[in-house]
């Protein structure tokens, strides 16, 4: 049963990448409607941290997605990804029992 402690493990770090992205896109909608500031100390601050932490995932889709006029659908494509990646962890752990 070690490997289902990895399967749940995996679930978990899935589910925390999954409300960065979340929250990401969330805060983005709420900065171009300008609620939030990024000029404000603590909303830059988390901006910041969650580009740096998203981008490497993000860049890679952006290359092979073609222009949208300003529609960003890498965060839509990290999820549906999570997603998958979420059924085949369930199948395996499944297949172990």
């Amino acid at each position: 049963m070690p490997m289902l402690s990895v399967f749940q493990i995996l679930n978990m770090l899935l589910d925390i990448v999954s409300f960065f992205i979340i929250a990401h896109i969330i805060m983005s909608w709420l900065i171009n409607f300008q609620v939030l500031n990024i000029n404000q100390p603590l909303v830059g601050q988390l901006w910041r941290a969650l580009n740096q932490l998203l981008a490497p995932m993000y860049n890679r889709i952006r290359r092979l997605l073609p222009q949208m006029g300003g529609i960003d659908l890498a965060p839509l494509i990290v999820l549906v990804g999570i997603m998958i990646l979420r059924v085949i962890i369930r199948n395996n752990a499944l297949a172990l029992m």
